[in-house]
């Protein structure tokens, strides 16, 4: 699986802040168990493979690019399943965090 290096750790860690993100209103304010426990593992995995990818990657890219991925996917998930609006300028500024993450890629001198 060669494309399980830092990048790839950095987009599964993204993706499992975008599940336990998204669960946290079922949580009830943690008083609810599993919704809970489905919030915590996936928190707990986020950032072990966060972890795994900053062996790799600068931590300045890695984390800004985790909470990116994690922000443009709880906001699709909310316009999607929530019915939260997307309107003009939420989209706007989800394009900037978007240019902003691939601004720091391009200025990294990582070649991975």
């Amino acid at each position: 699986m060669a494309w399980l290096n830092g990048w790839g750790f950095l987009l599964l860690a993204g993706i499992c802040e975008v599940f336990y993100a998204s669960i946290i209103p079922r949580t009830d304010g943690f008083t609810r168990l599993w919704p809970s426990l489905y919030c915590a593992f996936f928190l707990a995995l986020s950032i072990y493979l966060l972890s795994l990818s900053v062996r790799e990657l600068p931590l300045g890219l890695a984390y800004a690019v985790w909470v990116g991925i994690g922000t443009l996917g709880t906001v699709a998930y909310g316009a999607l399943f929530l019915g939260e609006s997307l309107n003009l300028l939420r989209s706007l500024c989800l394009v900037m965090i978007v240019a902003g993450i691939v601004g720091l890629k391009l200025a990294s001198h990582e070649t991975a």
